[in-house]
């Protein structure tokens, strides 16, 4: 996966980042935020998984829309950055963890993914 922040087709224009698009299913960093298409319709939110900070930039959009954590595969609705399904895992552990999830996803709650603003011009989209 290519970050955005790191390549030469990032350009700022007055305040605004402009990027290639990503493909399907693809997420890009750029500056604070991760970036890609959830339906059909560009999105930015902030980069840090609510679980254990984990860089969202490095996920995926899966089928239904939702920005997936590359760690421990929580899910985030990135209309409104609400995470709709927690964590499967704590620190190396990838498995169940019985009450755990259910506890990452109520503080979730109080402090969901801030939303930026992504605009698509084109073939690219522009990024504040």
């Amino acid at each position: 996966m290519t970050h955005a922040e790191n390549t030469a087709d990032a350009t700022e224009t007055a305040g605004w980042t402009e990027i290639a698009e990503p493909g399907p299913g693809e997420v890009r960093r750029v500056g604070q935020w991760a970036v890609g298409s959830s339906r059909g319709a560009p999105f930015a939110v902030s980069r840090r998984c609510r679980h254990q900070l984990r860089d969202l930039s490095d996920g995926h959009v899966d089928a239904e829309g939702c920005l997936v954590c590359p760690w421990h595969g929580a899910r985030y609705d990135v209309g409104n950055g609400e995470m709709v399904e927690g964590p499967k895992g704590v620190a190396f552990y990838v498995g169940p963890t019985p009450g755990y999830t259910q506890l990452v996803r109520a503080v979730a709650r109080w402090v969901p993914l801030r939303i930026g603003r992504a605009v698509r011009r084109g073939h690219s989209l522009f990024v504040r």
